[in-house]
């Protein structure tokens, strides 16, 4: 027994070893976090920008989206993964159409890519994948998302298989292969949602 345990340990520690975390703190308040490039999937004006907020999970700074757009994204790119796993903190804060939050992977370009988010006003989280432009619904399910409320969204995938957790809870664990390959990771908002996004994790 002692020698699984050792053996689980150091595989854990292996893994650990993988992942890595932007919170945003280094960044300057009024611009891009470094190495960050963001635009929109279709149309509209999206604002991302990292600002001070003395309610983050790891103070003092946040990435925010407060403009509005089809679907605003914001991505790693020198990051290129075909597995793994990404995860983050978000607050969905405001927004009359939608109070979305989300994260991509196999972030090919504007129009292409993964996409699972939690909404809190329809209280439900969803995957889709975006090709050539268009949404494409895989999955939804009910969910309990409130507002103003820090959550945790984070998607584990492994070739067609994908697995979407929020605040701990599995609630989406499926089979898709329409987009393969190895891809940036990113956030990810809807509309004129007005979303806080910190501690942001990606590895394998």
């Amino acid at each position: 027994m002692r020698g699984a345990i050792v053996i689980a340990t150091t595989i854990f520690a292996a893994s650990a070893a993988f992942a890595e975390t932007d919170n945003f703190d280094g960044a300057k308040p009024g611009a891009l976090p470094p190495g960050w490039t963001c635009g929109v999937t279709g149309k509209g004006s999206p604002k991302w920008a990292v600002s001070a907020d003395a309610g983050a999970p790891s103070k003092p700074n946040v990435l925010r989206q407060s403009g509005s757009g089809t679907f605003p994204w914001c991505v790693k790119k020198e990051i290129s993964t075909a597995d793994g796993f990404v995860e983050v903190r978000f607050k969905p804060e405001n927004g009359r159409e939608d109070q979305a939050g989300g994260v991509v992977w196999r972030w090919k370009d504007t129009d292409n890519y993964y996409v699972a988010r939690a909404n809190a006003l329809e209280n439900n989280v969803s995957l889709y994948h975006t090709t050539n432009g268009r949404r494409i619904t895989i999955k939804y399910v009910d969910a309990p998302v409130p507002g103003n409320v820090w959550h945790t969204l984070r998607v584990e995938f492994a070739g067609k298989r994908i697995k979407v957790v929020l605040d701990g809870k599995a609630y989406i664990d499926i089979e898709d292969g329409n987009i393969s390959g190895p891809g940036a990771v990113g956030v990810w908002t809807k509309a004129d949602s007005v979303t806080a996004f910190d501690d942001f994790s990606w590895g394998k």
